[in-house]
């Protein structure tokens, strides 16, 4: 039986999605293209068989990724993120970016395509139409059903 977090917070839920040990780097080569079982395997050295089946299963039945048969005999599939799944992608920037700043050892870096310079993280205000500096996370109020 999965563990999950029983708490009233993003962070906690999302993490019962993809919190588990290879999960994020799954997706993540499934974004870069690796798309079969075989080749995701081989991106991710160390990770076994049943550990990759087991975490495709599951990102599937999360609504992160789908899975279409491709060869009966034996069944093999090839996967594609959903747009749910498609959305990570702004998780893995800001993890490599967490990475730049705070890894003794960086590997990648994620820059401007046009200019080749290094890029951060910003946050747009659609209402005031401007990036914004100041962020404060608040509780989502239920709203109590009349009788």
């Amino acid at each position: 039986m999965k563990t999950t977090y029983n708490l009233p917070c993003n962070i906690a839920q999302s993490l019962n999605i993809i919190g588990d040990r290879w999960t994020l780097l799954i997706a993540h080569e499934i974004l870069q293209g690796n798309v079969m079982f075989s080749d995701i395997k081989k991106a991710l050295e160390g990770i076994s068989s049943n550990i990759l089946s087991d975490r495709l299963k599951y990102l599937e039945q999360s609504g992160l990724v789908t899975a279409e048969l491709y060869s009966e005999h034996p069944p093999r599939y090839h996967y594609q993120l959903t747009e749910s799944g498609k959305d990570l992608e702004h998780v893995f920037h800001a993890i490599l970016l967490w990475g730049r700043d705070n890894l003794q050892k960086c590997y990648k870096k994620l820059i401007h395509t046009e200019c080749q310079h290094e890029v951060t993280i910003a946050y747009y205000c659609p209402h005031c139409q401007t990036n914004v500096d100041q962020l404060s996370v608040t509780e989502i109020k239920e709203e109590k059903l009349s009788s």
